[in-house]
């Protein structure tokens, strides 16, 4: 018996460059033509034999008896897309102190000039170890952020030390991440970063005349030396030891080529061509440093170009950003990319354990408590992280995350592969229960999505198959 097809649902977007784009409810996509989505809605039967197997296998069409064995597909392809927030936190954030020797005017949190009374204690650090284990997640990545932890190797020595002796008995996958300018970083250092596995992070803004400028130090080398950092972690650990990111800020604008560029010369094969968040001195120097979403766009595809560029010279580049998108748009599985998860990777895929014996839902929450707003605490960190995890702040950030629950996100083609983010909110309007579409987070991320359908769609093999490569899941949570 040959089953009629039938149609299942699915959401329609024109995108700015006019194509007409399907989404169906398991996330796969199509284009389509005006007079074939008429078709689809109402004849399906009446489309090609070949298109009908094509929106078949993308979950737009069903044949009538096969519905049992269909939903439990369609069930499972749905949890797939939501399973990093599913697992408990993987990511543990640890901020042992607020000591840096920069004075940055975008960054995010308050820093110090020294460490007093900005620093976890043995103790506290024994807490974390307890917190982080408290976890069910089988893999654990341990990132340390400041200020600039290497300030304080002492504590980040015995840190990594208390984890790693108490996972002889857990028997978990733990990964370090030690986030810094690298500044003070030593061979000595780095003989005890080897015997552990720990991997570094660092900040390249781009050429060093905009870097010092973004980031300045009293010596007025802050590239040098950060560079000088690359060289020793790659030589004593491996030329995959280290990874950099950037913060576009207004003077970035004019310099997007030069920015990839530097980041090819430095033998970087990810950058991560991040926006200006308004968190922190950042929020304070925003009439300073600040931009508007059209002028990151316009940043933003310039530099996209120059990346796809020097791909084309057979140098592999990704862009974590694109990744992020393509990974959403491309793959059935979830990188667990943070801001972007429903209910939000806040305190689910994340937490935060900070130098002020706080725990908090993400790094941006805890930015938000350095210039007063204490709100999105989750707990303190001696106190079980069960407790932290079921505190009333973490409800309300899991309500206001839930697609379902706003009229916008429910209408919108993307919002298998999007979902509001309440911390994003609370920094921009200090409440986190703000519709989605009033936010800035809602309209980059809108934008991105069009962008990246916009490209598929005029994409050649073998952009085609860069782009499946950037969608491959590589954890975008700690990105």
């Amino acid at each position: 018996m040959i089953y009629a097809p039938v149609t299942l649902p699915f959401r329609t977007r024109r995108l700015p460059g006019g194509r007409l784009l399907a989404v169906s409810d398991t996330g796969d996509h199509v284009f389509l033509k005006e007079d074939d989505l008429e078709r689809l809605r109402i004849a399906p039967a009446e489309l090609p034999i070949e298109q009908q197997a094509r929106l078949k296998a993308r979950f737009f069409l069903r044949s009538a008896g096969e519905l049992p064995g269909l939903n439990r597909l369609l069930v499972s392809r749905r949890a797939a897309r939501r399973e990093t927030v599913s697992q408990g936190p993987t990511l543990h954030i640890v901020v042992p102190t607020l000591w840096c020797g920069h004075s940055c005017r975008y960054c995010q949190v308050s820093r110090a000039l020294d460490d007093s009374g900005h620093a976890l204690s043995q103790m506290d650090l024994d807490h974390v170890t307890n917190r982080i284990f408290e976890s069910p997640s089988r893999t654990l990545t341990i990132e340390y952020q400041g200020g600039d932890p290497l300030l304080r190797f002492d504590l980040l020595r015995y840190s990594i030390e208390q984890l790693v002796e108490r996972n002889q008995s857990e028997q978990r996958n733990l990964r370090f991440v030690i986030a810094s300018t690298l500044h003070q970083l030593t061979p000595e250092m780095c003989t005890f970063l080897k015997q552990h596995g720990v991997y570094l992070s660092t900040s390249i803004d781009g050429p060093a005349a905009l870097h010092n400028k973004n980031r300045p130090t009293p010596t007025r080398d802050a590239h040098e030396r950060t560079v000088r950092g690359i060289e020793l972690a790659r030589s004593c650990l491996g030329p995959d030891s280290v990874s950099a990111l950037m913060t576009t800020t207004k003077a970035s604008l004019q310099e997007p080529e030069a920015i990839v560029d530097e980041y090819v010369r430095h033998g970087f094969h990810d950058i991560f061509l991040r926006p200006l968040s308004a968190y922190g001195f950042a929020k304070r120097n925003q009439a300073l440093l600040g931009y508007s979403l059209a002028d990151f766009q316009t940043f933003y595809q310039r530099a996209i170009e120059r990346v796809l560029y020097w791909n084309r010279q057979g140098y592999a580049l990704r862009e974590v950003y694109a990744s992020v998108v393509l990974n959403k748009i491309l793959s059935p599985f979830d990188g667990g990319y943070v801001d972007l998860q429903s209910p939000t990777g806040a305190g689910s895929a994340v937490v935060v354990y900070n130098y002020d014996g706080f725990i908090y839902p993400s790094d941006e929450a805890r930015m938000l408590a350095e210039t007063g707003d204490t709100s999105l605490r989750l707990g303190r960190i001696e106190e079980p992280l069960e407790k932290a995890l079921s505190s009333p702040a973490r409800q309300r950030l899991i309500d206001c995350s839930l697609t379902e629950g706003s009229k916008a996100c429910g209408r919108c083609t993307y919002n298998l592969f999007c979902a509001p983010n309440p911390v994003d909110a609370q920094a921009q309007f200090g409440r986190p229960d703000v519709a989605a579409e009033l936010t800035e987070h809602c309209r980059k991320h809108l934008w991105l999505f069009d962008a990246f359908f916009d490209r598929l769609c005029d994409a050649d093999d073998h952009q085609l198959d860069l782009f499946h490569r950037w969608a491959a899941p590589a954890g975008f949570a700690e990105a």
